[in-house]
């Protein structure tokens, strides 16, 4: 089995990703990186594009101590777009150095499907930490819901890829149309 990867990221990714981890890990919040962190972990390359999306398990009153504490980690928090976030379960943030900014978005696993993607994370190492990513099934669901077809074949061609699983999520939740056979 080929398995997870360590997570590679361009220099100013990583510093974004090293904050990340940072910022959640000091509430004692259960995560997982998604997007570009994940595809780098399961699928190789780079991740040094786009923003730095991560699903964490946390209550109402933790939404508010995340930006609270990024705000004082040095993260940019825009208090009028975390309002207007509010009913979709993100946290806005700006990562910024003196390479620039990148956009950190922290969505809040409120639903059992991601709740339980948290929960079966497996880890990746990135740098000198281990950190969670996705299932493989369940990244594979993420980038079929984004549209990401070169992502979902390319996954499906792992030899841990369970295609029943991955069926039976997409299934569960009404996207039956997208198994893969």
């Amino acid at each position: 089995m080929r398995g997870v990867q360590p997570i590679r990221a361009s220099a100013h990714y990583a510093r974004a990703i090293e904050a990340v981890a940072e910022l959640l890990g000091k509430l004692r919040l259960d995560f997982a990186f998604v997007g570009a962190a994940a595809r780098s972990a399961w699928l190789g390359g780079i991740a040094d594009a786009g923003s730095i999306d991560v699903l964490a398990v946390m209550g109402p009153q933790q939404k508010s101590q995340v930006a609270m504490m990024g705000a004082n980690r040095g993260f940019r928090v825009d208090r009028d777009e975390l309002d207007r976030t509010e009913e979709l379960d993100l946290i806005p943030l700006w990562f910024s150095d003196p390479d620039g900014e990148l956009r950190v978005h922290v969505l809040v696993a409120s639903n059992a499907l991601y709740g339980r993607m948290v929960a079966a994370g497996v880890p990746a190492e990135f740098r000198d930490r281990t950190v969670k990513v996705p299932a493989a099934e369940d990244l594979a669901l993420l980038l079929a819901i984004s549209g990401d077809d070169a992502g979902v074949s390319a996954l499906t061609e792992l030899p841990e890829f369970n295609r029943g699983a991955y069926n039976d999520k997409l299934t569960s939740i009404g996207l039956a149309e997208h198994a893969i056979r």
